[in-house]
């Protein structure tokens, strides 16, 4: 078969977030209410602030805000996450980063799985943060095994996924035809199942050692949890909720309320109590429930340096050591408060984050720029300063570990933020996974460098347009 009649994975990813987004509102009606309130917002943002939209016209970045989404997944054995790597590569989606969340008290590891490439991402920007249970964190050796043997029983793919994927590496690709099977089959991995795989008396057990423990183990897939839009003012979707009849959380993860967004801040509505039946041990089915899907919201700023990171990090936790976040949200207000004092020290100008060296910054011709032939010998700055050449923040494509923990451990309640023995194991996870996973730091890194690059190239020109 030749080359250029495959599909590219660009489209096929664009058609699996669709068809994921539209099972995902028939299934959870909630969530399609939501993405018209996160439209609403978005357009009444841009609205209000035109160089925003002139900016993200420029960077043509304004047409995917309102199509990109994120999902979460939670994998039950290495297997599982080894054939999903394989599956998301066929959609042009890699793993970026590694996440323990042990050290939130939720027992698992993560990645996120998501295009990479600049043209990619502009494309369709859409990413799943996946999950793989540690069952080495169960305290309870024959809860563990039990565990072990429940998740070896079940196989999460279609048999017509695992062939298409299987025909997609040998072949280099998908036909158009065989793309529209590929995206109908991998969407079933990700649908709701309401009969579980255990009895009631073991999904009890399971709920005990932890919520999000009886939630991988107890089903014959892993459904997509939760799917996230993109808002550009997630202060006002959060205040908005209510009107909706949605329930928000009681606090927004990340950073605060900020002129200059950084890294990402994320809410959501409540899990969903949901009708489950449980098989018994005499065969007959006996009907429960199980709280787990929910909506989520996202709003995502300038991606952070390791600099940026660790300062991040430092007031997150300073502020954390005066008041931590209770999942009632009981003291909402007091932790609102310490988190905006804490970072008071990071700056709120994109000069200032640049001048620092905090964030990552595309760079780009100005009008001026684009009609003149400069010395590239000078500095970036001095480029800068003579009005050729200005920048904008690179978008933070990634997640952050305590945010994830805080968005699950508020949907699965109090008692979810359980006490693990912190144990980030990236090399058990790598290994498991097939891959290593991208380092996120370089990748940003690699954008911004580029940038500069094409800058002094088109600069230096001859042929710079008059």
């Amino acid at each position: 078969m030749k080359e250029n009649s495959f599909v590219s994975t660009d489209l096929i990813r664009s058609a699996f977030s669709a068809a994921m987004s539209a099972m995902y509102r028939a299934e959870v009606p909630a969530y399609g209410t939501l993405m018209e309130l996160v439209g609403k917002v978005n357009a009444e943002t841009l609205a209000a602030d035109p160089d925003m939209q002139a900016r993200l016209e420029d960077t043509d970045s304004l047409e995917r805000i309102s199509e990109e989404r994120h999902g979460a997944i939670r994998l039950g054995t290495p297997a599982e996450l080894s054939m999903m790597r394989r599956v998301f590569a066929i959609m042009g989606m890699f793993p970026v980063g590694y996440y323990d969340l042990s050290t939130a008290g939720v027992p698992v590891h993560s990645t996120a799985f998501r295009p990479v490439g600049d043209l990619s991402l502009k494309k369709n920007p859409f990413r799943v943060f996946t999950s793989l249970l540690r069952l080495d964190l169960i305290a309870d050796e024959a809860l563990r095994n039990e565990a072990e043997q429940v998740l070896s029983n079940r196989q999460i793919f279609t048999a017509g996924a695992i062939a298409l994927t299987e025909k997609a590496e040998r072949e280099g690709g998908l036909n158009k035809a065989d793309a529209e099977r590929f995206v109908a089959e991998a969407l079933e991995t990700f649908r709701w199942h309401d009969k579980a795989n255990v009895s009631p008396e073991m999904y009890h057990r399971l709920h005990d050692a932890h919520r999000l423990i009886a939630d991988v183990v107890s089903f014959k897939g892993p459904h997509i949890n939760h799917l996230t839009p993109r808002t550009l003012d997630i202060d006002a979707v959060q205040a908005r909720m209510p009107d909706y009849d949605i329930s928000p959380k009681a606090t927004i993860e990340g950073p605060p309320t900020r002129k200059c967004a950084i890294l990402l801040r994320q809410t959501s509505f409540k899990a969903l109590e949901e009708p489950v039946a449980f098989q018994a041990e005499d065969g007959s089915w006996q009907e429960g429930s199980h709280t787990a899907r929910f909506g989520e919201i996202e709003q995502r700023g300038i991606a952070l340096t390791p600099k940026g990171r660790a300062l991040y990090d430092e007031l997150l936790n300073a502020s954390r050591r005066i008041v931590r976040p209770a999942a009632d949200g009981s003291n909402a207000a007091e932790y609102e408060k310490a988190l905006a004092d804490a970072f008071i020290p990071f700056p709120d100008s994109w000069a200032g984050i640049r001048a620092e060296g905090l964030g990552y910054f595309a760079y780009s011709l100005t009008a001026k720029g684009r009609k003149a032939k400069a010395d590239t010998t000078k500095s970036l700055d001095s480029l800068i300063e003579d009005g050729l050449v200005q920048f904008d923040p690179i978008v933070y494509e990634d997640f952050l570990p305590v945010s994830a923990a805080g968005i699950f451990q508020s949907n699965l309640g109090d008692e979810a933020a359980q006490e693990f023995v912190a144990s980030p194991n990236q090399q058990r996870f790598e290994h498991d996974l097939g891959a290593r996973v991208l380092n996120e730091f370089d990748h940003y890194a690699g954008i911004e460098h580029a940038s500069i690059a094409d800058c002094r190239q088109m600069l230096s020109s001859a042929e710079a347009a008059e």
